[in-house]
């Protein structure tokens, strides 16, 4: 059952830098179940999936999954992907990245995959945490990004020697001292631009906000932009190129806790990035990913996102569902 939800958003025009009412024109935003990613009868959830590719006339999406909390059983969090002709119709596949091994950085849980294509290989970004914590006297460990690197979309997956590849800062001043996740790749200039959310030492959810780090391989070294952070307020990281720019959906939708407000935003820069609208958090998609064919074709002329996926379902019972952006 489709479910219906009338927008305003701003069509995001890259030769100019101002905006005007007579830009703005009403978009539906559509959700639809899936079949195959829908809601889990065996107690599991599905959820931060990546953006999507197509490969050989199959669009691929890589999640995090994990058992529904049970008291007195760990929390275990693994990436599967899935694969499907048509965007609607999902074939599960297999788990795809596990834990490290005891002591390693990422030990503990690896979710909230990102995807990268370049170089003839597949590049997947992922979030870790360990159960070595620091010694920072907080409740919970500090997280990094890592790489898998394969030479196919259905793997195998071999994680990088170079794991981590981007780390909290260690000033406790700096918006990502604390969490970097939630990657999200698009190709600029030759380079590789990584944009992340961060929080910084001792902060919550709501106070999360947007990074970016760019490198000239697609393993890294990955360097923090100077100008960081970029966006205030982003706790759902979702960008892509649009014409000579860089658009992004921002914002952050936790149902029950308080919630920032989901803008538009664009960059002709990809690094100043100013607001176009603002969106209804009850209408916006959940943690969203999109499929964006111009992501790493560094053409500059990519398009406004027409579809993804996102969260669906109330906590406990999340999973998977499709949105689609109509005219």
């Amino acid at each position: 059952m489709n479910k219906k939800i009338g927008l305003f958003i701003l069509l995001l025009f890259v030769t100019v830098r101002s905006y005007s009412q007579s830009d703005m024109k009403s978009i539906d935003v559509q959700y639809s179940q899936l079949q195959g990613l829908e809601a889990d009868s065996e107690g599991f959830i599905r959820r931060d999936n990546s953006d999507i590719i197509k490969v050989d006339g199959l669009y691929y999406v890589w999640y995090s999954k994990m058992r529904q909390f049970v008291p007195g059983l760990p929390i275990v969090s693994t990436i599967w992907y899935a694969t499907s002709p048509d965007g609607y119709t999902w074939t599960e596949e297999e788990e795809c990245l596990v834990t490290g091994d005891k002591g390693k950085w990422d030990d503990l849980y690896v979710y909230t995959p990102g995807i990268l294509v370049a170089e003839g290989k597949y590049y997947l970004f992922y979030t870790a945490m360990s159960t070595v914590h620091s010694e920072n006297g907080l409740s919970q460990p500090n997280t990094a990004i890592g790489i898998a690197v394969a030479n196919s979309p259905d793997g195998p997956w071999t994680k990088m020697a170079s794991n981590p590849v981007l780390l909290p800062s260690e000033d406790r001043s700096h918006f990502d001292s604390h969490r970097v996740d939630d990657s999200c790749l698009i190709i600029r200039d030759g380079k590789y631009w990584l944009y992340y959310k961060g929080r910084q030492w001792g902060k919550g959810p709501t106070e999360t906000k947007m990074g970016l780090a760019i490198a000239e391989s697609p393993g890294g070294p990955y360097v923090k932009h100077k100008n960081n952070p970029l966006v205030e307020g982003n706790h759902e990281v979702l960008v892509w190129p649009q014409g000579e720019g860089v658009a992004a959906l921002v914002g952050m939708k936790l149902k029950e806790r308080q919630q920032v407000p989901f803008y538009l935003v664009y960059a002709n820069d990809g690094i100043h990035f100013e607001k176009t609208h603002q969106i209804d958090n009850q209408d916006a998609p959940w943690a969203p990913g999109a499929y964006r064919p111009a992501a790493f074709t560094d053409s500059g002329n990519g398009q406004m996102i027409k579809w993804g996926l996102h969260i669906g379902g109330e906590r406990p019972d999340l999973f998977l569902e499709r949105f689609d952006l109509v005219e």
